[in-house]
């Protein structure tokens, strides 16, 4: 009689990590997406319940010197609480699926140089990229009404009045022949105390970037002439940095493609517990429990993207409903 049940499990995956021992993990999963790899945001981690934003203001602090000490000024300390949302994510997946790639690169047939230890950790890489990517997307434009997403920057700042109007630039579908016109509809919003401000850059999404690169590369005369910068027409970008009127682009890949906010990146806070007992990663074979080839990957945490000051920023084709 022919048996299908395969009982001859070669990989056992059984792990649990919790609290700081989920870090690791949290961490890779959470500080991966690109805005935060690439510095587009400050980072609180370990708030475990609420952190509170402190938000300072100054003014008449300068007077004619005397010899007697005279406090002058004022200041203003506001506070804005910030509250990570817990997210949980439950996964099953097919050992069979990843067990051929995995002792493929475990015996060196492989380009990547940073290997993983064992299978559970492999599997964990896996399901924490694919993390990543989401969080990436809630950065920007999540929802924290929909299952499983916080509120993205785009959602928040399109709701608060605190946006100055003349700080609301109206966007559109952008190209190469456009591009340059609406981008210096940001740089001309930017208010005076900001512009020039250390970290200050325009925030992009992949649309924008593209459409600028494509300017730059001749493909418009746009300034630049027919051969581009440089003279090198669409050879001349490598995947380097860019500016536009001194000021630093930041390719957040989350961002709804007609979008763009200018601001510093003190601004921009995303607050996450990554070693507080509110995180845990668990791995469990089931081959012992109903004799499959499945893995099942629960994973908890917390986390919630914000700014500080509204009064600091361009924002670029988001409609705000509340000025």
């Amino acid at each position: 009689m022919k048996n299908n049940v395969n009982l001859a499990t070669t990989t056992s995956v059984t792990t649990t990590y919790s609290g700081q021992f989920a870090g690791e993990y949290v961490a890779a999963a959470l500080l991966s997406a690109t805005s935060l790899e690439a510095g587009g945001l400050t980072i609180k981690p370990n708030v475990k319940y609420k952190t509170t934003l402190k938000k300072l203001a100054t003014s008449g602090l300068l007077k004619d010197a005397t010899c007697d000490f005279d406090a002058t000024g004022a200041i203003t300390l506001t506070e804005k609480v910030c509250e990570p949302k817990r997210i949980h994510m439950n996964l099953q997946v097919c050992k069979d699926d990843y067990r051929n790639d995995w002792e493929a690169e475990s015996m060196g047939f492989s380009a990547h140089d940073n290997l993983p230890k064992n299978f559970s950790d492999y599997l964990l890489g896996h399901v924490m990229a694919s993390v990543a990517s989401q969080v990436e997307q809630n950065i920007w434009t999540g929802d924290s009404s929909n299952d499983g997403e916080i509120n993205g920057i785009e959602t928040e700042i399109a709701l608060d009045a605190n946006l100055p109007a003349a700080q609301e630039v109206s966007g559109a579908a952008v190209s190469a022949s456009t591009i340059i016109v609406e981008l210096r509809k940001i740089t001309a919003a930017i208010p005076d105390r900001v512009y020039g401000q250390d970290g200050l850059k325009i925030y992009c999404s992949k649309a924008i970037i593209k459409a600028y690169i494509g300017a730059l590369g001749g493909h418009v005369a746009a300034g630049v002439g027919g051969s581009g910068t440089l003279d090198q027409g669409t050879q001349w970008y490598t995947d380097g940095s860019l500016t536009f009127d001194g000021i630093p682009l930041f390719m957040a890949s989350g961002m709804t493609s007609t979008v763009a906010i200018a601001t510093t990146q003190d601004n921009l806070v995303f607050a996450c517990g990554l070693m507080n007992d509110q995180q845990e990663v668990k791995v469990l074979d089931m081959a012992d429990i109903d004799l499959s080839d499945n893995v099942r990957i629960a994973m908890k945490f917390t986390g919630v993207a914000t700014y500080i000051h509204p009064e600091d920023m361009v924002t670029y084709g988001i409609t705000n409903g509340a000025n």
